[in-house]
């Protein structure tokens, strides 16, 4: 078993990668990650989901090599299947379990058998592998589009399951899911017996990591132990490499006056031996050689103290280059003010159908929001949350009940980041949404939210999901008149640790009323909600 269990791993050599405008994205990357569990960290943007996609052979290297022993599975980020497929699709069985219907049905081709292999037990291992992900009983023909975000996520990663990969490959894979599900996760990652690599934000997932990978262009750098190791450790290194920042600059700064003394007492000494030269009574020829000798002698002393002084300023400017952090989050949302008391919205009845069937328990939800409140709303995947805040942003018509809007925008921020045309950039989508704003404001707008030059000009399907998320909230947010009701839907998927933290901050600032849904109990606190709603069975309630 131990033979086994070290014959699992991923190898990357002399890597580089770019794409195909010539953007670099990884350049002489080398790693040897083994059997355990790897937590990759870095800024949107920095090419986590693009390493992943490349060791599962979905894109291929500039150069350098690749190697992966032992099965792999891959979840993406984001599913590909189509609303119409179905559950056993997702899974990759519907082929063969064809197959096996057709056996029992007295069927002999021998394609069956080849389409079936030795999964005759494939029925009972699908069923398995849904139920350890929470989904008990889903019927295999049930269509994705019937499913909830988190529902999709825990069916995407039973799929993983049924392959039996010896090294599994994890992007953001808590992104969508409840609390119980993101249990069942922790469990299934906590027992993982070969190599897993997941990119994610999710803090408590990263805590369970045996080694955070840090990723930079041309490096990865791991420290061993979970998420709150690798950050004291960063803190320390960060405080070291400032403290050797500081000397530095203290040695150019004393290099630097070295050499201008030097020069000074050089300048006197020519100075001097000028005046005392007719007084010495040396021929003409040996007074020019001895001033040509001290000249050399000066030169070469200068020379000397002028390469001291560029050595020592280019280590310090590698030293704070090396300190320089990934361009951080600078938000502030508009400076919006809701009365206390004041009526943004009232629901009454609120009903929605799904193929007939109400989504919610009769006779619908009630709802009021006023004032400045922060409203957090709790509830397991699939319990109709996202329906109901699309219902109350006007995204869906309710099929029943009634729907009240008191004065001011509200905005709404979707789960799936469809709301914006995938075609079209960040910068024509803020045109359109903030028409008043002049180019200038635009650019330093998307610039604050880390959409600079060429990445706000690019099609919105071309960034990483951070970057969309982004690109989404600047839009939803910014938008003409200023909001004052924000409607949140798994705003904290996505967007990395540095940034979330910065969303936080600007979101605890924020003077008008919001609804969020989430499940990153971390995020939850820190918007300090005034209210706690849970959506149970159908049914709107306070929750302590």
């Amino acid at each position: 078993m131990a033979e086994r269990m070290a014959e699992r791993f991923v190898r990357i050599t002399a890597l580089c990668f770019s794409w195909p405008d010539g953007s670099p994205v990884f350049t002489d990357l080398s790693l040897l990650l083994g059997p355990g569990r790897t937590g990759l960290v870095a800024p949107n943007g920095a090419g986590k989901s693009t390493l992943l996609r490349l060791i599962a052979g979905e894109l291929q290297p500039t150069s350098g090599r690749i190697e992966v022993r032992g099965a792999l599975a891959y979840l993406p980020q984001q599913a590909t299947l189509p609303g119409a497929a179905r559950v056993a699709d997702a899974l990759g069985v519907s082929a063969r379990l064809r197959a096996l219907d057709a056996i029992a049905a007295g069927a002999c081709d021998t394609a069956l058998f080849d389409a079936v292999g030795e999964d005759w037990d494939l029925a009972e291992r699908s069923a398995a592998a849904l139920a350890r992900m929470g989904l008990d009983g889903l019927p295999l023909q049930r269509r994705l589009d019937r499913l909830s975000g988190g529902e999709r996520t825990a069916l995407q990663l039973a799929a993983r399951l049924l392959q039996r990969p010896d090294v599994l490959l994890l992007d953001e894979p808590s992104n969508h899911l409840d609390r119980a599900a993101r249990e069942r996760l922790y469990r299934l990652i906590d027992d993982w017996p070969g190599c897993l690599i997941a990119a994610s934000h999710d803090r408590a997932l990263l805590e369970r990591m045996d080694r955070i990978g840090e990723l930079a262009p041309d490096a990865l750098r791991v420290h061993g132990g979970g998420y709150s190791f690798y950050r004291q450790a960063a803190q320390t290194e960060r405080a070291a490499a400032q403290q050797d920042l500081r000397q530095l600059r203290q040695q150019a700064r004393r290099e630097q006056r070295e050499r201008q003394q030097s020069h000074e007492r050089a300048q006197r000494r020519a100075g001097r031996a000028q005046r005392a030269a007719p007084d010495a009574g040396l021929p003409r020829i040996v007074a020019g050689n001895r001033a040509r000798a001290a000249q050399v002698s000066a030169a070469k002393a200068a020379a000397v103290h002028a390469a001291r002084s560029d050595a020592a300023r280019a280590r310090a400017s590698e030293a704070a280059q090396a300190l320089r952090d990934a361009p951080e989050l600078d938000l502030e949302l508009p400076d919006t003010h809701v009365p206390g008391g004041r009526l943004l919205l009232r629901a009454r009845g609120l009903q929605a159908r799904h193929d007939g069937v109400d989504a919610f328990a009769p006779p619908g939800l009630d709802l009021d929001i006023r004032g400045p409140e922060r409203i957090v709303l709790a509830g397991a995947n699939g319990a109709g949350k996202s329906t109901l805040l699309r219902l109350l942003g006007g995204e869906r018509a309710a099929d029943a009940g009634e729907l009240q809007h008191g004065e001011g925008r509200i905005a709404y921020l979707p789960q799936g980041l469809d709301l914006l045309d995938p075609a079209r950039s960040a910068a024509d989508h803020l045109r359109a949404a903030a028409p008043r704003l002049d180019d200038t404001a635009r650019a330093n707008l998307l610039a604050r939210w880390l959409l600079r030059g060429a990445r706000a000009q690019l099609p919105l399907a071309a960034l990483s999901g951070g970057e969309r998320l982004r690109a989404v909230l600047a839009c939803v947010l910014h938008a003409e008149p200023a909001p004052q009701l924000l409607l949140l839907d798994e705003p904290s998927n996505h967007l990395d640790l540095d940034a979330l933290g910065e969303l936080e901050r600007a979101l605890r600032a924020y003077r008008g009323a919001l609804l969020a849904v989430s499940h990153d109990e971390a995020f939850i606190a820190a918007l300090a909600p005034t209210r706690r709603l849970e959506l149970v069975d159908g049914r709107l309630r306070e929750a302590p």
